[in-house]
């Protein structure tokens, strides 16, 4: 599939030069949600993963994809910095990288779930061609799964099965942290006590994955929800985690909200909110540049529909004002970004994403930027 390039000026808080790249696109067919699947880069190789399924005109307050027909879940991977890409489809090797009780469609029919299994230990989360995604069973009260990779996926083992953690139910996507080779930390969504979504939770294997342990809640219960958490280690012992919340009363709201870890997870304390209005909602992806500076990715969906990052100096104290990447977007079905930093100190910010200038199609977008130089303010 051809690549197409576009450059655009762009500023809210400063010009910035942005790169606007189809990662993804079909007639016919609906790209969406990198941010269930996960993001990884060895360099200038860059994977992402995205579901692909049938584009169906629903209105503008729905997904647009036609749920009666087959959702697949795909890879992407460019070895170029994100500037050209190539679509692979993991289901063809034997792995779903998905489930049965998909949210949005159905299981292609030529493809056979695996067995869900107990992961029996041993992986080293240190390899230097290590992956792992994280995946729901398409309700927040499934039992939800893994899957890992030493060869950049191109290969993965899985599905193996996370526990409960004596929660309802547990809603996962990729978001880990790695202290060791066989030592991680994993973020997760929970189902809340009435069996609703959700509030996020920290678990920790010591052993490779075999084990699973629940070490905190994030946060008090929410009385709407608290989920898709992107979390970052600060130092040795802090850790900083960014969470999509969403409240229906006293008026509904939607926005990105901080909180801070000073004993490896054990405990959080509120710290801001990054982003005060999402919208309608949507999740933050949060990466740590190599300067230290954070860099934190979301996808606004209300007018100005578009892709927006927001920057922190002081690790997550105070952010700078909304840079927005594109403000184009045709409406609400945008979004859910993962981004990663090239070596070159360029950052790709990859979601799903619409404009009526080119069809009614939702499909996969990258965006390559280079974060300004500019003070945060509080």
């Amino acid at each position: 599939m051809p690549t197409l390039i576009l450059i655009l000026a762009a500023a809210c808080a400063g010009d910035v030069a942005v790169e606007h790249v189809v990662v993804y696109r079909q007639p016919g067919r609906f790209g969406g949600w990198p941010a269930n699947h996960g993001i990884w880069s060895w360099g200038n190789e860059i994977l992402v993963g995205f579901s692909a399924g049938y584009h169906k005109d629903l209105g503008p307050a729905r997904h647009n994809i036609d749920h009666d027909k087959p959702e697949e879940h795909l890879l992407a991977r460019s070895r170029d910095g994100g500037t050209t890409w190539s679509i692979e489809n993991p289901a063809a090797k034997g792995v779903l990288l998905g489930t049965a009780g998909m949210r949005h469609g159905k299981v292609p029919p030529e493809y056979t779930e695996p067995e869900l299994v107990d992961c029996p230990g041993g992986i080293d989360f240190t390899h230097p061609d290590f992956a792992m995604t994280c995946r729901m069973a398409g309700t927040h009260t499934g039992t939800s799964r893994f899957y890992y990779s030493y060869d950049r996926g191109h290969s993965w083992k899985g599905p193996f099965r996370l526990p409960l953690f004596d929660q309802p139910g547990i809603a996962a996507r990729t978001d880990y942290v790695v202290n060791g080779p066989h030592d991680c930390l994993l973020f997760l969504t929970s189902a809340k006590g009435n069996s609703r979504e959700g509030r996020p939770i920290c678990v920790r294997t010591i052993d490779g994955a075999k084990m699973w342990t629940l070490v905190s809640l994030i946060g008090p219960e929410p009385q709407g929800y608290s989920i898709m958490p992107s979390t970052v280690r600060l130092g040795r012992w802090e850790l900083l985690t960014t969470i999509r919340r969403l409240e229906e009363t006293p008026a509904r709201r939607s926005w990105i909200e901080a909180w801070k870890s000073d004993d490896d997870g054990k405990s959080w304390t509120y710290l801001n909110d990054p982003v005060p209005d999402t919208g309608e909602g949507n999740p933050p992806h949060l990466i740590k540049l190599t300067d230290g500076r954070l860099c934190l990715a979301y996808g606004h969906r209300a007018p100005p529909f578009g892709i927006f990052t927001r920057l922190s100096s002081d690790a997550g104290a105070s952010w700078s004002d909304p840079i927005a990447l594109r403000s184009d977007g045709g409406g609400r079905d945008i979004g859910y970004p993962r981004c990663v930093e090239r070596p070159d100190g360029r950052v790709v910010v990859i979601y799903y994403f619409w404009d009526e200038k080119r069809g009614s199609e939702r499909y996969i977008g990258a965006t390559l930027w280079t974060p300004p130089r500019e003070k945060s303010k509080r």
